[in-house]
């Protein structure tokens, strides 16, 4: 499973302005580096109250990257 398409479709499927999303991946060695740009109004949608959907989808990445032998790190930007 690739991490920026299960991102990628995680993140679609739960934002208001799905053709906005897009997904940076950067690999350096073992960790995998991924920022999500959307619109302004679904970033609210992406974190979720009290941050509980991004916390979510970093729990779901992790154990993808866990099962690869890989580390994750996800940011949002702005």
């Amino acid at each position: 499973v690739k991490m920026k398409q299960l991102l990628e479709f995680l993140i679609q499927s739960v934002v208001n302005y799905p053709q906005e999303v897009s997904i940076e991946e950067k690999i350096q060695g073992e960790v995998v580096s991924l920022a999500i740009k959307a619109n302004p109004e679904d970033i609210k949608v992406i974190i979720g109250r009290n941050g509980r959907t991004i916390k979510a989808i970093r729990n779901l990445l992790w154990v993808v990257a866990a099962k690869q032998g890989k580390k994750i790190n996800l940011a949002i930007q702005e």
